[in-house]
């Protein structure tokens, strides 16, 4: 059986096919973030994906079938408890969530927020579910002048603390995120995530800094990443796929500012010679625009990032696996701010490929931990079965 020297592997962060068998569980029944977004749009226009078999996986206007697809294809249904950034990451590389991380829909408690303010002697305002720029246009001007951080949360198991870099320099903003982190790992908090929010500009024109940090709760066991990585092979991680695994497993970590810098690593990187995992998450999808419901820009960017696939897919030899997924949903024409529960796509490709075939339905995302721990014979995870046979 053939193995790869290199996995490429996408995340396109949110981007869901269609409501998932326990939907109803998620109060998500319709969902379906890809199908929404092509109605409003009045077709998605994504000849690249479409060639992989996209359209092939589900009805998604503007993206027509093809008889001979370049890649193999399929969804995924999420096994793990949940329907979070993390939970899906970590089901990808080989774990099973059983308990959800903690939510917080009317805020966090004094207690915790009292521990905050003692610690850096600033007060605290916000403290309730918002949309990032939407809490910096109502506080922003009164941090300005207080001092005050503006902490806010989401549907998701999030603290964010954000704070204007001429007000607070963003060391301190990290170290208050860094105690913040520390004092959130207690179970009666289980945060997935803490995030800095820095941002910029004067009141009535504030405008969110790409200084965002992601402080994650490491794992809750070995990933394919940790395997990978005592068998001495490359883990490259791009975007916040680091924050997300708390470093676990990285071999080497390479921010990103947005989508299209996104695309613009993984092509840089791709001219390295490694063997290993190169991931990386296209995080502007979901933050940009699913949580915004913004179904508009969310088509556009889908678009963009469609035309920049050919510039990955010259540079992919024929040691090379390319595999493109997502972790979740967050359909823009849903109701609420919240991700949605949902099937994601899998696209599969090599050169190898003379016509692509439909596989089975995978029952977890952790498929494709196996798939690349069996490629590179490091430990199997607990969870998953390779498809790495299917695929030849």
């Amino acid at each position: 059986m053939k193995s790869f020297k290199r996995v490429f592997l996408i995340v396109m962060d949110s981007v869901g096919i269609g409501e998932a068998p326990d939907a109803d569980k998620f109060n998500d029944k319709g969902a379906h973030t890809l199908g929404h977004i092509a109605g409003h749009m009045n077709g998605l226009t994504m000849p690249n994906m479409e060639k992989l078999g996209l359209g092939n996986i589900a009805p998604v206007h503007g993206i027509k079938q093809v008889e001979d697809s370049s890649a193999h294809y399929t969804t995924m249904v999420e096994a793990s408890h949940g329907k979070d950034t993390m939970t899906g990451h970590w089901e990808i590389m080989g774990l099973y969530i059983d308990q959800p991380f903690r939510t917080f829909p009317d805020g966090f408690p004094d207690e915790l927020l009292q521990k905050i303010k003692t610690k850096t002697g600033r007060g605290i305002v916000g403290n309730k579910p918002a949309s990032g720029t939407e809490i910096i246009k109502e506080l922003g001007e009164h941090h300005m002048d207080t001092g005050d951080l503006i902490a806010y949360t989401s549907a998701d198991s999030v603290l964010q603390i954000a704070a204007h870099e001429d007000v607070v320099p963003l060391e301190e903003l990290y170290e208050i995120c860094e105690y913040a982190r520390e004092l959130t790992k207690a179970e009666e908090y289980m945060v997935g995530r803490v995030i800095a929010r820095p941002f910029t500009g004067k009141p009535g024109d504030f405008e969110r800094t790409s200084n965002r940090h992601d402080y994650a709760l490491k794992p809750f066991g070995r990933t394919v990443m940790n395997e990978m990585a005592d068998a001495d092979l490359d883990v490259i991680a791009l975007g916040k796929i680091s924050d997300i695994y708390d470093g676990e497993g990285v071999t080497e970590a390479i921010r990103t500012k947005h989508n299209m810098d996104g695309m613009d690593q993984l092509v840089a990187s791709m001219d390295q010679d490694f063997t290993g995992l190169n991931f990386l998450n296209l995080v502007d999808f979901d933050a940009k625009f699913g949580h915004r419901r913004d179904p508009q820009g969310y088509g556009e960017a889908l678009e963009a990032y469609d035309a920049r696939l050919p510039e990955v897919l010259d540079r992919l030899n024929d040691e090379d696996l390319l595999i493109i997924t997502a972790d979740h949903g967050n359909d823009p024409i849903h109701h609420g701010t919240d991700h949605t529960r949902e099937l994601v796509p899998l696209l599969v490709y090599h050169n190898g490929i003379n016509k692509g075939n439909e596989l089975e339905q995978r029952e977890t995302f952790a498929d494709i931990g196996a798939t690349i721990a069996e490629n590179f014979s490091v430990e199997m995870p607990k969870y998953g079965k390779s498809f790495l046979k299917n695929i030849q």
